[in-house]
């Protein structure tokens, strides 16, 4: 059934629950929420490519221990985490705006949403605008765009890479042979774990659990998911999309030693937003809501904020 929900673990109404809900192809997604379902808003986070719901941990936990009365919602995308594998052609930002979409209708299916995505869950974020422009500034009353891009992910940074032809000559390859290649790379994984880091983080050290678990979430990922979704990445253009989130709070968040996103692509998203409050986290890199949670968090409870006061104000206005 499109959209079902699936209680695994706990009871509606306690700190932490556990969903399983069904996209409209049939693909299982794994859902994490905790705070109270009465509360006034949800707040879901999207997370990035090869990342999963563990890399929003410590900066929802951080939020929660702020506002106990917060609703958050996390997911892990298709062929991520605890989410079923699904077909390689599903795996485009389309799909995962309609994913979303599902997500949405069936753990929220009421009341004001606030839309946060790292990276690729920036990017599903706005797709998903696009696809559903009406419910910007009624159903979706704030959006958090971090580490992300609006368009152009390949003419800057180590996005650059995705233009190599060996790209798609190592993409075919996966297709004929996903399991041998799978086995390589996992090796590959724990060879090149100190690049991961290098890559994922910016100039400052961070801990040996935080690089073992931006690891862990790399390992798990299957090399057919890591390689499916990198076409559309490549082609992502939702830059005529951005001058319409004006219409709500919105928040930019960069950090300052991204290699894999520069900053650039998050001025420029922020140059055409109204009402948008931009953050640059000197020294974080790519995986910023790992490496630097902190300052994260204060943006978004920043934004939460002034969705609030937009909402009070609006009331007044009615």
């Amino acid at each position: 059934m499109n959209g079902a929900v699936r209680w695994l673990t706990g009871t509606p109404g306690l700190a932490e629950r556990k969903l399983t809900v069904w996209a409209e192809d049939g693909v299982s997604l794994a859902v994490r929420e905790c705070g109270p379902t009465d509360a006034p808003v949800t707040v879901v986070l999207l997370h990035g490519h090869c990342l999963g719901t563990e890399s929003w941990s410590p900066v929802s936990g951080d939020l929660m221990r702020r506002n106990a009365d917060v609703r958050i919602v996390c997911y892990d995308h298709r062929g991520h985490g605890d989410s079923a594998e699904a077909p390689a052609q599903t795996y485009t930002l389309e799909q995962l705006a309609r994913d979303l979409h599902i997500v949405l209708r069936a753990v929220a299916p009421t009341g004001p949403v606030v839309l946060i995505g790292h990276s690729m869950g920036g990017m599903t974020v706005l797709t998903y605008a696009r696809a559903h422009p009406d419910e910007i500034g009624t159903r979706i009353v704030g959006v958090g765009l971090i580490a992300t891009t609006a368009s152009g992910l390949a003419d800057a940074g180590l996005g650059r890479l995705l233009r190599n032809p060996v790209l798609s000559w190592f993409q075919a390859a996966v297709g004929r042979a996903p399991t041998s290649l799978e086995q390589v790379k996992r090796l590959g994984c724990r060879v090149f774990a100190p690049v991961i880091g290098g890559v994922e983080f910016g100039n400052r050290t961070v801990s040996h659990r935080v690089l073992a678990q931006a690891i862990a979430m790399h390992d798990r990922t299957p090399i057919v998911t890591m390689t499916g979704f990198l076409n559309s990445i490549l082609t992502h253009d939702e830059s005529r999309t951005v001058p319409a989130l004006s219409a709500v709070p919105t928040l930019v968040l960069c950090g300052s030693a991204d290699l894999v996103i520069p900053p650039t692509h998050a001025v420029a998203i922020a140059a055409h937003l109204e009402n948008c409050d931009f953050v640059c986290v000197d020294g974080a890199g790519h995986s910023v809501i790992l490496e630097q949670p902190t300052p994260v968090a204060d943006a978004i409870a920043r934004l939460m904020t002034r969705v609030s006061a937009a909402g009070t104000a609006a009331a007044h206005v009615a």
